[in-house]
C-alpha cells in the first residue's frame, strides 16, 4: 500500500480488493531501521475501516518491533512480519504474535544470510525476502535474491513444513514468474500494481501466473 495514492487510501485499499488481491501488504518504516518513514498504526485503523473484511499484512520495518506489537493488533492486522535484524527478542516476538491470535512472519534484508532464519523456520507462518532494499518502493528486483528463495524452499520441503515464502521489491509479471519457480509463494507488489489501468487484470494475472509456475 505504500505505492498507493495516499490521498485516496480508503478507495485505494476497497479497489485492491474488489480487484480480488488476498490481502493489503502496509509496509511500516520508524526513519531508523530504513532510511524513510512511512505508514503506522493511525492508517492501518484507517485502511481497516475502508475494508473491515480484508487481510491486512503488516510489515514491520522498525526497530524494537516487540514493543508495538498489540498496538497494531488493536489498530486491526491480521498478519505482522517483523524483521530479524531489528530485534534481539525474535523467539518472544513471534510468540507474542501469536499470542495475539495473529500470524507471524520473519522478515530479512537482501544483505542477510537465509541461514539465519532457519531456526525459527517452524515457528513462523511466514518468511519475507526482500527483493529490494527496505525503505523505499520503485526500486530494481533483485534477481540474486532468487538463491535465498530456491534455498528457503528446499529447507520447507525437507522438513515438512508449510510456511510460506513472500518476496517483496520490485514485483513485476515478469520478476513474479521467476520468484514463483524458485518457490515463493506470496507475492506483494506495489509500484507496478498501482500502475495499471485495470487492476482486476493485473491480479488475474499474478493468480494465473502462481497456478501456472508454481513448482509445488
Amino acid at each position: 500500500m505504500i505505492a498507493a495514492d495516499w490521498g485516496r487510501m480508503a478507495e485505494e485499499a476497497k479497489s485492491c480488493i474488489d480487484a480480488g488481491a488476498k490481502a493489503l501488504h502496509i509496509d511500516v518504516m520508524d526513519g531508523l531501521f530504513v532510511p524513510n518513514f512511512a505508514m503506522g498504526t493511525d492508517l492501518v485503523a484507517a485502511i481497516r475501516k475502508a475494508v473491515p473484511k480484508a487481510v491486512l499484512d503488516v510489515h514491520l520495518m522498525i526497530y524494537s518491533p516487540e514493543t508495538y506489537i498489540e498496538r497494531f493488533v488493536q489498530m486491526g492486522a491480521d498478519a505482522i512480519t517483523f524483521h530479524l535484524e531489528a530485534t534481539e527478542e525474535v523467539d518472544y516476538t513471534i510468540d507474542y504474535i501469536r499470542k495475539c491470535g495473529k500470524s507471524p512472519g520473519l522478515a530479512i534484508k537482501p544483505e542477510t544470510s537465509v541461514t539465519l532464519i532457519l531456526k525459527y523456520l517452524a515457528k513462523v507462518d511466514t518468511v519475507l525476502i526482500m527483493t529490494v532494499e527496505p525503505g523505499f518502493g520503485g526500486q530494481a528486483f533483485m534477481p540474486e535474491m532468487l538463491e535465498k528463495v530456491k534455498f528457503l524452499r528446499e529447507q520447507i520441503k525437507a522438513n515438512h513444513l508449510k510456511t510460506t515464502i513472500q518476496v517483496d521489491g520490485g514485483i513485476t509479471l515478469e520478476t513474479g514468474r521467476e520468484c514463483i519457480k524458485a518457490g515463493a509463494n506470496n507475492l506483494v507488489s506495489g509500484s507496478y500494481f498501482f500502475k495499471q489501468k485495470n487492476r482486476n487484470d493485473a491480479v488475474k494475472q499474478f493468480k494465473e501466473l502462481c497456478e501456472r509456475e508454481s513448482v509445488r
